[in-house]
């Protein structure tokens, strides 16, 4: 069976860079592209040719390498449907139940608005992996930039839907402040309290928090828990539906 090889790396000043391989079709892309010299210095350090660019969303902390690559490499750039007339270099646009193959590997799109309005993740289910850009932090998630926080909530709950073992590689380090927020929201969760430790601990050995996992995310994340009585307790809000909830836990955090 095929293996997807990843390869994480520190970009610009809090982005991951992340390259991923099948070694076997000889393809390799980047998810996003924030910054090319660092990508190229990682492509360079594992000895890979860079075939593909896999953009998430326009953001420029996503997509400033991206035509500098293809210019070097003529990888082809495939982006999201939803903003393609903002992704510098896109070859192919793709969005909700769109399917396709990266090797041996069927890459699976799903489209979440919210931080921006065309958002997309990629989920690759053989390899029990998701790319989930800015929608989803390790303990947060991203703000809502262009949308709704329902908008944003419906596109968090098509990421919890995916199996709990899925390793999920997110676009920014911000989780020791994200853990940090997390316990004025949770104080109780036994969960959080033991992740925020651990936490501390890998980023003061300068370890990266990327990947996590769903069932991870499921247990101690607050924006992906507006059910919780304890939270709604917290915030005087049991019986709003669950986006108005996860709506004042953003709002709160934008604050924060």
């Amino acid at each position: 069976m095929a293996n997807l090889e990843i390869h994480q790396f520190p970009c610009l000043s809090d982005n991951f860079g992340v390259l991923i391989r099948d070694a076997d079709a000889n393809v390799v892309a980047s998810i996003d592209a924030p910054d090319a010299k660092a990508v190229k210095r990682a492509l360079e350090e594992k000895g890979w040719q860079l075939t593909h660019i896999l953009t998430t969303h326009y953001h420029p902390d996503h997509t400033d390498g991206n035509l500098e690559l293809k210019a070097e490499t003529n990888c082809t750039i495939i982006g999201p449907r939803g903003e393609a007339a903002k992704i510098p270099g896109i070859d192919k646009a793709v969005g909700e139940g769109d399917v396709f193959q990266f090797g041996s590997f069927q890459v699976h799109v799903f489209d979440c608005p919210g931080h921006t309005a065309g958002h997309i993740i990629y989920w690759i289910p053989a390899a029990d992996v998701a790319f989930v850009g800015d929608v989803l932090f390790a303990i947060g998630c991203g703000r809502v930039n262009e949308g709704t926080y329902e908008t944003m909530w419906k596109s968090l709950e098509k990421v919890m839907s995916l199996p709990p073992s899925t390793k999920v590689y997110f676009g920014h380090e911000y989780t020791l402040s994200n853990a940090r927020f997390a316990l004025t929201i949770e104080p109780e969760n036994e969960a959080l309290q033991q992740r925020a430790k651990e936490v501390e601990q890998m980023v003061a050995a300068g370890q990266p928090t990327s990947p996590t996992r769903i069932d991870l995310e499921l247990a101690t994340n607050p924006f992906l828990r507006p059910n919780s009585p304890d939270i709604r307790r917290r915030l005087g809000m049991e019986g709003e539906p669950d986006w108005k909830v996860f709506g004042e836990i953003r709002d709160r955090k934008n604050r924060a």
